[in-house]
């Protein structure tokens, strides 16, 4: 399955946005970086969620669920990881001319199992 962090990582983004699409989001955009001034990362996913409308910013964390089966992949959702994901998404909301519009945080964290080959995901909303 995974043989690299990168690899793992495109693999979890991939099993988050079909369960997002299952439950009802539209994706909006994936990895979006403010290409202008000064670089302060990526956010994995953009999502409308309908049901709430808001737009949802969305974190990944993929871990193998048989090396790390104990442990939670938003454990490294830091406080700065959210200032600069803050960041990050106001960027985002000026360049769509969205600033008006609701938004929230959200947390998808994906197990994905070498041996069965599926995923496990936890929904985190709101962080």
């Amino acid at each position: 399955m995974a043989t690299n962090t990168k690899n793992l990582g495109n693999l979890g983004e991939e099993e988050a946005v079909k369960y997002l699409k299952n439950n009802g989001y539209e994706i909006l955009d994936r990895n979006f970086q403010n290409n202008f001034g000064r670089r302060l990362g990526e956010i994995d996913i953009i999502a409308l969620d309908p049901k709430e409308k808001e737009i949802v910013f969305v974190e990944v964390k993929t871990r193998e669920f048989e090396k790390y089966k104990n442990t939670l992949p938003e454990e490294n959702i830091t406080y700065s990881k959210l200032r600069k994901l803050n960041k990050i998404a106001n960027a985002y909301l000026r360049l769509k001319n969205l600033e008006d519009e609701a938004y929230r945080f959200d947390a998808i964290s994906v197990w994905l199992s070498e041996i069965t080959g599926e995923a496990k995901i936890k929904h985190i909303q709101s962080l």
